[in-house]
């Protein structure tokens, strides 16, 4: 698999390396070093575990997923350094019962920097959209439930 000609082309690179259902797939576009934290705060170190993380779900409760890039913004912090944001839509999860799940929502933050054969994120960082809401709230059972305190 080849690198990202350019940051804009990162989220579709993403996308295209999930697609395939290859966990090594999705660590190839990440440097050895590489540092990627998820949507619910698991914090893989290195390109090895970002690799055996994806390709355990892909195999799994992602089996049968669509991921879409969208709306993408990046920002040059440099020639060679770069912060790629996406949308992403993602449909097709498994629940742990066995059932589909609802589409989510969330904004992949790449963290990029230019190569001899194109760009390798450094970083990323995944955050589910809640829609409606400001943050979130630990409930007296411990749950974690989207917030909104704009209508108190």
């Amino acid at each position: 698999m080849s690198l990202p000609p350019s940051p804009e082309d990162m989220p579709h690179a993403f996308a295209r390396a999930w697609a395939s259902r290859d966990g090594a797939e999705i660590g190839a576009l990440f440097s050895e070093d590489a540092e990627f934290v998820n949507v619910v705060g698991l914090w893989w170190h290195a390109r090895d575990a970002i690799a055996n993380a994806h390709g355990y779900a892909l195999g799994s409760f992602f089996a049968e997923t669509e991921l879409r890039p969208g709306a993408t913004r990046v920002k040059r912090l440099s020639n060679d350094h770069a912060i790629v944001q996406c949308r992403f839509r993602l449909t097709g999860q498994r629940t742990p019962d066995g059932r589909t799940a609802a589409e989510r929502r969330t904004i992949l933050t790449f963290v990029v920097e230019r190569r001899t054969n194109g760009w390798i994120a450094v970083a990323a960082q995944n955050t589910d959209v809640a829609e409606g809401a400001e943050t979130l709230a630990r409930d007296r059972d411990g749950a974690l439930t989207p917030t909104d305190y704009r209508g108190t």
